[in-house]
């Protein structure tokens, strides 16, 4: 595999630090040609025992279908925080709570 075939699904990139946070943003291709966004968070990690740092990620991915309610939705989240002005619940919220029990999810 050459370079070309390794980065073809590569759009566009742009980083965002913040504090001991860096954000990716990077727009990609499926292989069917969709652009699709894959949010990463990157927090460096110090280990105490051996004074290495290592690098904790998570990862979002963002495809077409979504686009519009995750971008509505943050929306509302980020208005609220600023006024406290709720965002309306959506038909998906109220299905996601009815079929899933939240006790259940562990984060990590």
């Amino acid at each position: 595999m050459d370079y070309r075939e390794e980065t073809r699904d590569e759009v566009l990139s742009r980083a965002l630090k913040a504090g001991k946070r860096t954000y990716f943003f990077d727009v990609k291709l499926t292989r069917t040609g969709e652009k699709y966004l894959v949010i990463t968070e990157s927090k460096k990690r110090f280990d105490e025992n051996d004074g290495s740092f290592s690098y904790e990620k998570h990862k979002i991915f963002l495809y077409k279908e979504d686009y519009d309610k995750f971008a509505g939705l943050l929306d509302g989240m980020i208005k609220y925080m600023k006024d406290g002005v709720e965002p309306p619940v959506m038909k998906e919220d109220t299905d996601i709570k009815a079929e899933t029990n939240f006790d259940d999810i562990k984060f990590y």
